[in-house]
C-alpha cells in the first residue's frame, strides 16, 4: 500500500466511517427482517416451540462461526476481507432460505440460518473497523456511530417483512419466502459497498503508520486466549459484552412466540421488535460519548443494571405489547451499553498486532454463549414459561453487574483537540 500522510488520516477515517454507516444501513434490513420472522417460520413449518427456540441458536451460531475466519480474514487481508467473507456468507444462507420456504423444510431453514448469522459477523466486524483509525479517547464515540447507523436498516427491517412477503407471492414466491429474497438483496448490496468504498483498508493503513508488522499466526486462538487472560482490562471488556449480548438474545429469541400466543398478530410482533431495534441502536452515540467521558466500566455496569429492569419487565407484563415492547427497548438499550463500552475496554487493551485475533475471539465468545442463551430460552419457556426466563435474565446479569463495578478503572484521557 502506497504510504498516506499521517495528516490524510483523518479524512480516510470520515471516509471510512461513512462507508461503515452505509453498509449497516443495508445489511441492516437483512439481519432486521430475518431476526423479526426465523422463530415463526421455523415454528410455522415443524410446528413445535422447542424445535421453534433452534432458529435464534442457528442464527448465533452462524454468526459464532464466522467470528474468526472473517477475524483471520482481516488479519491477513484487511477490514474489506473480512467483512466480504462474512457478508458472501449470509448472501447465500439468504438464497437457501428461500428455497426451504419454497420446500417447506425446517432444516434446511435452520441450515440457512446459520449462514445468515454471518452477516451479523459482519456487522459486528464494521465496529472494530470504525477504531482502527480513530485517535485515542474517540474509540467508543467512533464505534457507537457505526453502531448508530444500524438504527435505520433495523427498524425498518421488521417493518418491510409484511410488504416483502405479499411482493413475494406476486412473484410466485411460497408464503414468508419474500423477507429472506429481499434480505439476499441487502447482503449482495453490502458486499458492493463494501468492496467498492472501503479503500484505502483502515486496519492495513493503521499498521502501516505504526510500522506494525504482524506475521502470519499458526494458533491465532490460541494467543488471542493467552492475550486475553493476561489482560485484566480485556478480561472485563470480553465478560461485558458476552453477558450482554447473552441476556438479549435469551429474551428477545422467544418474545415473538411468547406475543404469539397472546394473540397479538404479526404487525404488532414486528413492531414491537422495531421498537426493541431501535433501543439497541438508536442511542449508541450517546453511549459512546459517556463510556468515553465517564469510563468504560461505568457505562457497562449501568448496562448490566438496565437489562435486570428489562428482564423484571419480561417476567411481570404477562401478555401486555405495552409492558413487553418497555421491557424490549430496555433490553435493547442494555445491550447497546454492554456493546459500546466492552468493544472499547477491549480494543484498547490490547495491541494493535493482536487486536483482529483478539476481537474475533470476542465476537467468536459472545455469541456462543448468545446461542446457548437462545437454546436454554426454549427449553425454560417450553417446560416453564416467558415470565421465568425474564426472572433468570435479570438475576445473572445483576450479579455481572457487581462483577465489572467492581473492576471498572477510569476513562481513559482525550487529547484538549479531540475532546
Amino acid at each position: 500500500m502506497t504510504a498516506i500522510p499521517l495528516a490524510s488520516h483523518q479524512k480516510v477515517q470520515r471516509r471510512t466511517l461513512g462507508v461503515l454507516s452505509l453498509v449497516q444501513i443495508v445489511s441492516g434490513v437483512g439481519i432486521a427482517v430475518v431476526l423479526a420472522l426465523s422463530s415463526l417460520m421455523v415454528y410455522e413449518l415443524s410446528g413445535s416451540e422447542a424445535i421453534s427456540g433452534l432458529a435464534g441458536t442457528a442464527t448465533v451460531l452462524g454468526t459464532a462461526l464466522m467470528a474468526l475466519p472473517a477475524a483471520r480474514a482481516a488479519d491477513g487481508g484487511g477490514r474489506r476481507a473480512g467483512l466480504s467473507l462474512a457478508y458472501g456468507a449470509a448472501l447465500l444462507g439468504c438464497v437457501a432460505a428461500v428455497a426451504s420456504m419454497e420446500l417447506g423444510s425446517w432444516p434446511l431453514l435452520l441450515l440457512s440460518l446459520v449462514f445468515i448469522g454471518a452477516g451479523s459477523a459482519g456487522n459486528l466486524s464494521a465496529r472494530y473497523a470504525a477504531t482502527d483509525l480513530a485517535p485515542p479517547g474517540r474509540t467508543a464515540r467512533h464505534l457507537s456511530l457505526v453502531v448508530w447507523a444500524a438504527t435505520i436498516g433495523s427498524v425498518a427491517g421488521p417493518n418491510l417483512a409484511h410488504p416483502a412477503d405479499l411482493l413475494g407471492m406476486d412473484w410466485g414466491l411460497a408464503h414468508s419466502a419474500g423477507p429472506f429474497a429481499l434480505a439476499a438483496a441487502a447482503f449482495a448490496v453490502s458486499l458492493v459497498v463494501i468492496n467498492a468504498g472501503l479503500r484505502p483498508d483502515p486496519l492495513l493503513l493503521a499498521r502501516q503508520a505504526r510500522e506494525v508488522t504482524v506475521a502470519r499466526r499458526r494458533q491465532p486462538l490460541r494467543e488471542a486466549v493467552e492475550t486475553v487472560k493476561a489482560t485484566p482490562a480485556a478480561r472485563t471488556g470480553l465478560l461485558t459484552i458476552a453477558a450482554g449480548h447473552t441476556a438479549m438474545v435469551s429474551v428477545m429469541s422467544m418474545t415473538p412466540v411468547h406475543l404469539d400466543h397472546g394473540h397479538a398478530d404479526i404487525s404488532v410482533i414486528g413492531m414491537v421488535l422495531s421498537l426493541h431495534i431501535a433501543g439497541m441502536f438508536m442511542f449508541s452515540p450517546l453511549v459512546g460519548w459517556a463510556a468515553d467521558r465517564l469510563g468504560r466500566g461505568v457505562v457497562a455496569a449501568t448496562g448490566m443494571g438496565v437489562l435486570v429492569a428489562a428482564g423484571l419487565l419480561a417476567a411481570l407484563g404477562g401478555h401486555d405489547v405495552p409492558v413487553i415492547t418497555a421491557g424490549l427497548i430496555l433490553l435493547g438499550l442494555g445491550w447497546s451499553c454492554s456493546l459500546v463500552a466492552g468493544s472499547a475496554m477491549l480494543t484498547e487493551a490490547v495491541d494493535l498486532e493482536r487486536r483482529p485475533a483478539v476481537q474475533g475471539l470476542s465476537d467468536l465468545t459472545m455469541n456462543v454463549c448468545g446461542a446457548a442463551g437462545a437454546l436454554l430460552a426454549g427449553a425454560i419457556v417450553g417446560t416453564i414459561s416467558y415470565p421465568a426466563l425474564g426472572l433468570i435474565t435479570a438475576a445473572l446479569t445483576g450479579l455481572t453487574g457487581v462483577v465489572i463495578w467492581r473492576r471498572r478503572t477510569p476513562a481513559p484521557a482525550a487529547r484538549p483537540s479531540e475532546a
